[in-house]
């Protein structure tokens, strides 16, 4: 068995999503993993969550035969990576920024929400500054994909940047000059 497979079968049967692996040159191999949709135990990775995967992908990689030099388990992070057509239906409704393999009327990257599209397909709905614009696209035509990350400061969410108004007249609470209208 190679050593994805191991590590796969170890993360998934431990209960959790793997997000992604990375193998260096230098033996170092980076597991990354996060809490499957709808946890009971939470929504977030915890240290004790790297620690359990770590000490059983130690065993499990011993046993196997697999050869690395140091594991490190974490979590995906907030700006975490969307990889399989799973993450992108977990996260439909969820703002993203994806970035294309090849360029789409001279643009790769675009940020916006993620939205299930046309015959099984993928939409990224995002302001273009004039409008609200969508974007169909195949998991094939993407480079990489990733959430765009909220910050929560003592229960005050922080909220990726307003969608910007269609008009240019400032609308009643739009900030100008630093100060609220």
């Amino acid at each position: 068995m190679n050593w994805q497979a191991a590590v796969e079968r170890t993360v998934t049967g431990l209960g959790y999503d793997l997000v992604d692996t990375e193998r260096s040159a230098r033996g170092l191999l980076r597991v990354f993993i996060d809490r499957v949709a709808n946890d009971p135990a939470g929504e977030f990775i915890t240290v004790d969550d790297c620690e359990r995967v770590t000490r059983q992908l130690q065993h499990v990689l011993e046993v196997e035969g697999c050869a690395y030099e140091r594991l490190e388990v974490s979590s995906p992070g907030l700006d975490r990576p969307l990889k399989k057509p799973a993450d992108y239906a977990r996260f439909t409704g969820e703002t993203i920024e994806l970035t294309l393999k090849l360029p789409f009327q001279g643009r790769k990257k675009y940020q916006g929400v993620l939205a299930g599209g046309d015959n099984g397909g993928w939409r990224v709905v995002f302001s273009d500054g004039k409008g609200e614009q969508a974007l169909d696209f195949a998991l094939e035509e993407v480079r990489e994909a990733r959430l765009v990350p909220v910050v929560d400061f003592k229960g005050r969410r922080c909220a990726p940047p307003p969608v910007a108004p269609a008009s240019d007249e400032p609308q009643a609470d739009e900030e100008v000059g630093g100060r609220k209208q």
